[in-house]
Formats: structure tokens, C-alpha cells, sequence
């Protein structure tokens, strides 16, 4: 397997285990990047970017399911950050007509840390209907929550993107895919996007699914994890679609690459700033690692610390040597660390899926490789 791209001889053992994964015949196409103080140290692709043998190349870009929550996040961060909205006031007080069915206290925060009571939709929602953003939006907002809002986490798995945008369409007046266009992909020239141009279709990668084919909870039927995946049911096979790849889904859809990922995420790394701009205060950034919830989330069934869009690094689920660190992945394997502490962004993309959710042992495996070379070129 021909590796393309660069990679800094001290994180060759990087290079490895991104080799390894096509070795183990555990990828089809992927890429892998990595920055430490805004600069890129890593930027790696290889295989297939469809089944039909066509090259992942450069610029070859793909759907990357919930490591968009990450870019949602940063937008929603970045409004906080302006003064233009306050994490913790009531949702309701940008979107009135949130307050519905005893929703008047669910702050903006909640849709944050996945503690909105909010994880799902109580009515039978269609696929079609998640490319409509007042239809999903109407539903959310007219729905009484599943739990008490800010007491604990249940993954959003679908439903966070449309809050954390409906606040920023109300603010700002723009979709959150345009805002996050504006705001923070094209400043940082980065390739990613919320809301695919079908003039960008032809460099999509096609994603290759899971054998379980679609999203599901696990759990008695009335549970809250099943019912967090039952409406509506995802099948991975519906990110081939021009309607998927057009639609504006912040919590699922975004599409683009380890490159424009770690880019985008080294924003957070770098205290707010990237190649001499300044996009947020230190301050602003730092925000992702306010504590919010912390025990077993109720829709995954794993011990989470979350903290303002992002999980944080705990003993339950160590993300490296230190503290200031944050991840999220998607459906599927990609993934996202950012390593204030050590200004270092990392990003995992690929097309062949495994069956989690936040990640799996192919970009573990890189991320372990990261930690062991730089620390031992580091004085």
C-alpha cells in the first residue's frame, strides 16, 4: 500500500500504524493529520476512495458523521465567545418558541453537553425530514424532554446539531453550515463543510457500511437509547445521496478530510488562534473544557465526561498524558483529539466503517503512536 502525503521523520512510528490498519486489511481509504502549535506535522492518505478502486486522493473528502458535532460546537463557541450569546441563559430566550412543554429552563449549555433531555424525536420522523431544518426543528421544539434537562448526558446523536444551529439561525440570521462556511472554514482555510456544493460531489469518497448497515440503540424498546436512534432510522448507505450530501445535518453530515479537521480543531489547540489570526479570545477557547456532566450517558452506556461540545479526558476514558483534552468521533471510526496542553490537533478519517460511535482501535492505534514519538522528542 502506497502512502501519499508527509509525515515528519520523528512520527514515522505515525506512519506505521496508519500502515498496519491497511495491512490488518482494515481500511479501504483513509487519511491521517496531525498539528502541533498550528503547523501541520502530519498530513497522510492512502487506499481506495470507493469500491470501485478509484484513488483516495489530496483532496478526496467524506462524510464523517458526528465528528461534525466538534465544528457545530466551535461555531456555537464562537457566537459565546463574540458576546452574541450567553451559554447560560434559557434557550427560549433566542428561540421562544423552545419554551414549549416545560422547556422554559433548558439553557443553551444543555444543548452543549448532550443534557437537553432532548436525544431524540418523540414523534416517527422519515429520513426526508431530517433535510428539512424547520420541520426538524418545529418537532424539537414543540417536544416536552426525556429526562431532567442539565441533570446528565444522553447522546444526541442526531437532534444536537439542529438545537446548537437553531440557536446560531436565530442570532445570526444564516444556517449553521453557512455561518460555520464564513466564520471559521473559510478564515482557516480549511476544507470542510456542512452542507455539501454538489460542484465538490466528485471528490467524495463513498462510505463503505458497517454490517449492522444502521444506527441503533441498545436497550429495552421503551428505553431512551433506542428510542434515540428510532426516529429517524439512519442507514449509512443514505450518505451516498445527493439529497444527504446537500442537506445541512450539524450533528452528522459534515464532510471533509484529517486535514481540514485537525485545521480546524488546531483553533482550539492554539488558545483561539491560527497562523497569526486571531478568530477567538485564549478564554473563548478554553470554554471546551468547562465541565458539564460527568457519569454514564444515558444513550451510550459509557462512563462520559462532557464539557461544552466536546468529551473530555477522564480516568474512565484517558485520552493522553493531559488534562486539557478533548475528542469527539463519528459513526463509524473517525475521530478528533485536541491537545490544548500540547498545542496538538489530531484527526482520523476514513470511509471503510467499524460499528462505533466515538472511534475505533484503527485511529486509537495512531493516536497512541503520536503520544509515544512525541514524547520522546521532546526535551
Amino acid at each position: 500500500m502506497e502512502i501519499h502525503g508527509y509525515c515528519e521523520p520523528r512520527f514515522a512510528a505515525v506512519r506505521d500504524a496508519f500502515a498496519q490498519n491497511f495491512a490488518e486489511d482494515l481500511e479501504l481509504g483513509a487519511s491521517f493529520a496531525a498539528t502541533l502549535n498550528g503547523e501541520s506535522v502530519i498530513d497522510i492518505w492512502a487506499g481506495d476512495a470507493d469500491e470501485r478502486g478509484t484513488p483516495w486522493g489530496k483532496d478526496t473528502i467524506v462524510n464523517v458523521y458526528s465528528t461534525t458535532k466538534t465544528m457545530a460546537a466551535l461555531s456555537l463557541l464562537l457566537l459565546a465567545d463574540r458576546g452574541q450569546v450567553d451559554l447560560d441563559a434559557p434557550a427560549a430566550r433566542y428561540w421562544p418558541e423552545f419554551a414549549a412543554n416545560g422547556k422554559s429552563g433548558v439553557l443553551v449549555k444543555h444543548f452543549l453537553s448532550h443534557s437537553a433531555g432532548l436525544s431524540g424525536l418523540e414523534r416517527q420522523a422519515s429520513l426526508e425530514d431530517l433535510y428539512d431544518l424547520d420541520n426538524i426543528t418545529g418537532m424539537l421544539a414543540a417536544q416536552a424532554p426525556w429526562w431532567e434537562p442539565g441533570t446528565q448526558s444522553g447522546y444526541h446523536a442526531i437532534t444536537q446539531g439542529y438545537l446548537i444551529g437553531e440557536i446560531v439561525r436565530r442570532v445570526t440570521g444564516v444556517s449553521l453550515g453557512n455561518f460555520f462556511r464564513t466564520e471559521i472554514a473559510e478564515p482557516l482555510g480549511a476544507d470542510f463543510h456542512i452542507g455539501l456544493d454538489e460542484r465538490e460531489f466528485p471528490r467524495v469518497g463513498d462510505l463503505v457500511p458497517p454490517e449492522s448497515g444502521a444506527l441503533a440503540g441498545i436497550g429495552e424498546a421503551d428505553s431512551i437509547a433506542v428510542r434515540t436512534f428510532r426516529s429517524p432510522p439512519v442507514d449509512a448507505l443514505a450518505s451516498r445521496t445527493a439529497a444527504w450530501r446537500r442537506a445541512e445535518i450539524p450533528a452528522g453530515n459534515g464532510h471533509g478530510n484529517a486535514r481540514s479537521v485537525a485545521r480546524v480543531q488546531s483553533l482550539v489547540a492554539c488558545g483561539g488562534a491560527l497562523g497569526g489570526r486571531r478568530l477567538m479570545t485564549e478564554a473563548g477557547a478554553a470554554r471546551v473544557f468547562e465541565e458539564q456532566t460527568r457519569g454514564v450517558d444515558l444513550v451510550l452506556g459509557a462512563p462520559i465526561r462532557f464539557g461544552l461540545g466536546y468529551g473530555l479526558t477522564s480516568p474512565e476514558m484517558p485520552l493522553g498524558p493531559n488534562p486539557h483534552t478533548c475528542f469527539w468521533g463519528g459513526w463509524g471510526g473517525s475521530l478528533v483529539i485536541v491537545d490544548a496542553d500540547a498545542k496538538a490537533s489530531l484527526a482520523y478519517v476514513m470511509n471503510r466503517m467499524g460499528s462505533g460511535t466515538m472511534g475505533d482501535q484503527r485511529g486509537g492505534r495512531m493516536i497512541v503512536a503520536f503520544y509515544g514519538a512525541l514524547a520522546a522528542t521532546t526535551p
